[in-house]
């Protein structure tokens, strides 16, 4: 192979990786999610993905699906604030223990009517 030939594969094995990359942030950039009688919850949902990184973290509780929460809730799949306490707060919580920045540990911090 030629010197020329195998920089071009190396620079498409380069951008092809770059837009793998890119591509791993899908959804919207925020979710507005039903937050039942305290109100919607705006959710900054890339913000998660970046300082997460492994979407399974969450979605291990609920599918990748528009308005899935509610509709989980509503079969009685997941019970109210399950999602919430058992993966929002505890994450938030266990990261400002830890004295790492974080989101609202408090109901009226995400809920607005």
């Amino acid at each position: 192979m030629k010197a020329g030939t195998v920089v071009s594969v190396v620079a498409a094995l380069i951008f092809t990786g770059t837009i793998a990359i890119a591509v791993q942030n899908h959804g919207n950039e925020n979710i507005q999610l039903d937050g039942g009688k305290k109100g919607t919850v705006n959710f900054p949902h890339h913000i998660h993905q970046d300082t997460i990184g492994d979407c399974a973290i969450c979605h291990a509780v609920f599918p990748k699906k528009p308005g899935i929460i509610k509709k989980l809730k509503v079969q009685k799949k997941l019970k109210s604030k399950q999602v919430m306490n058992k993966t929002c707060l505890k994450c938030h919580r266990e990261r400002k223990k830890a004295g790492e920045r974080t989101g609202p540990t408090k109901c009226s911090q995400c809920h607005s009517k």
